[in-house]
């Protein structure tokens, strides 16, 4: 008996020696990978530059206003006190980027030519201007012709434009794309990027046309109210100085869109009853266009506000950006016409900014350089981070990576990040490392959240343009305190009731804690990518590989 007791006791000792050695094995390799100070990044700090940045005095940090500038001054002062040197011109924090400014004004003229006579049409009743410029103008009508979706696709075999020459004509196009229920077939129920208003403009452009128009297609079961897109569109439009003359892109009331059709071939009812039935023709339309715009226009500069961490490795550099303008003053919802931005994008900046703190404060350096970038100009296009890899401060072919941020967790503290882009290149390897780390899971993108192309809605597509391997990390829906379909429910309704509305404020509830924690996050991978000795590359066969080879050998 005493033996029996003396070889499990023996066993038992053994058994937790072993547990003990691979505890401390496993808290050696995390202390190896996680920064020693993750825990100074603290919530408190956080609301504090949240509070300031997204309250009502700087009027919602539109491009190019005030309120922005005051966004721009606080976050050098704070990149200042944090010891981080300036990485802007001339000594200084801010990188000047020269913008125009422009915005539509009621006396613009909209002409419809018919058989029948002329029918104008009334800017914000009836239609809306994507862009607009010194391009834009029709003085003389011109014909007008519809293309279905607007689309050329070879890899389904889909092209609108086959039949039809559009060379100096104005195109008409419904919004979306071919509806399918094979997933081989235009992504099935997921749009693909030839959905994107953008990628339709640019298409009819490059097939010569002189303008386009959109219809919003009243059959797509999540169309807006004409009243949302009027809002969308009472913003200024904000293009580089240095950017093409915009041509004339129009989004047209669906039901003022009838008398484009008048005396053609197809009424437009008719086009919507082919678009239920997949049968869309392209066709030429029997009116013309005209179209002679009045603008309030100014020229001015913005700036990206940079900060530096020298490494001692000075040829190979960490980004982190995060873009600190949003909306401005639009119109009033509910009595309310601030649009504060507070999780877009305050809190991304809040959270730079104490990232920034605690990489100086660390007792060790990293090895390499870490470039923090506050972009402005990104709901007006991504205008900052295009600016600067035009105008980089540090070479793209000396730039390991970026890291970008553009929304922090706010719902509860969570059990899994998503990696948006991170399937694209090694970030992903390395991402799941420090995951691992942190007891965090890495999730796929949640399939409701497959339709907004999230990797391209961000500053992190200027990088992988340019072939810097970029990525942007959200929390997961696995909660802490709710389950997923809570969590859904809530990342669901913040986008349908808060994002891009007077009321992504300081007011809104927020999870403090959940903020901390996805900073931890952001530090402990920004870290390691920092102190690695590894180069991140993209995956073979992804398409930002040649641009990143083009940098390389031309050392640019």
């Amino acid at each position: 008996m005493c033996k029996f007791f003396e070889k499990h006791v023996r066993h038992s000792r053994i058994a937790i020696s072993t547990l003990v050695f691979i505890l401390l094995s496993a808290s050696f390799a995390n202390s190896q990978i996680l920064p020693q100070n993750l825990q100074a990044i603290l919530a408190p700090a956080i609301k504090d530059h949240v509070v300031y940045l997204a309250g009502d005095a700087l009027l919602g940090r539109a491009t190019g206003s005030v309120g922005a500038e005051s966004a721009a001054v606080y976050i050098a002062r704070n990149l200042s006190k944090a010891g981080l040197q300036p990485a802007g011109d001339n000594g200084t924090f801010f990188q000047a980027v020269p913008m125009h400014g422009s915005t539509p004004l009621k006396s613009s003229q909209l002409t419809i030519y018919t058989q029948d006579g002329k029918s104008d049409l009334a800017l914000e009743k009836d239609y809306l201007l994507y862009k607009y410029g010194a391009q834009t103008f029709v003085p003389q009508p011109l014909k007008v012709v519809f293309v279905g979706y607007g689309i050329v696709a070879p890899e389904y075999d889909y092209n609108d434009y086959q039949t039809m020459d559009v060379r100096d004509k104005i195109v008409v196009y419904l919004s979306g794309e071919p509806f399918s229920n094979d997933s081989t077939y235009f992504n099935g129920a997921d749009p693909t990027i030839y959905s994107y208003p953008e990628s339709k403009e640019r298409l009819a452009i490059a097939r010569g046309a002189r303008g386009s128009i959109l219809i919003p297609d009243p059959g797509v079961p999540d169309i807006r109210l004409w009243a949302d897109w009027v809002r969308d569109f009472s913003f200024e439009d904000v293009t580089l100085a240095y950017a093409a003359a915009a041509h004339l892109s129009i989004v047209i009331k669906p039901s003022s869109a009838a008398v484009l059709f008048r005396n053609s071939r197809y009424s437009l009812k008719q086009v919507f009853l082919q678009r239920s039935e997949n049968a869309i023709k392209s066709f030429a339309l029997a009116t013309k266009l005209a179209f002679k715009g009045q603008f309030r226009q100014r020229e001015f500069i913005s700036s990206n506000v940079i900060g530096m961490i020298e490494g001692e490795d000075k040829n190979s550099c960490l980004i982190l950006s995060a873009h600190y303008d949003h909306l401005g003053v639009g119109p009033a919802v509910k009595g309310d016409s601030i649009y504060n931005g507070a999780v877009d994008n305050a809190i991304g900046v809040s959270a730079l900014l104490e990232i920034a703190k605690a990489f100086q404060q660390a007792v060790q350096k990293p090895k390499r350089s870490i470039l923090f970038l506050f972009l402005t100009g990104e709901e007006k296009g991504l205008l900052g981070s295009t600016f600067y890899l035009d105008n980089p401060v540090v070479p793209h072919y000396k730039t390991l990576a970026n890291i970008n941020v553009d929304g922090i967790a706010v719902f509860d503290t969570f059990k899994s990040i998503v990696g948006v882009g991170s399937e694209m290149s090694t970030l992903g390897d390395d991402l799941a490392r420090v995951c691992q780390a942190l007891h965090l899971h890495v999730a796929p993108v949640p399939p409701q959240f497959l339709n907004s192309e999230s990797f391209a809605r961000s500053d992190q597509i200027s990088f992988a343009k340019a072939g810097i391997p970029s990525i942007l990390l959200m929390d997961g829906i696995d909660y802490v305190h709710l389950s997923r379909q809570e969590g859904l429910k809530k990342q669901l309704q913040w986008m349908q009731s808060l994002y891009h509305s007077p009321f992504d404020d300081v007011h809104q509830t927020i999870c403090w804690e959940a903020a901390c924690q996805h900073t931890r996050v952001i530090y402990a991978f920004a870290h390691f990518l920092a102190n690695s000795t590894q180069t991140v590359e993209w995956k073979p066969g992804t398409r930002f590989i040649n641009a990143r080879l083009q940098s390389i050998a031309e050392k640019r």
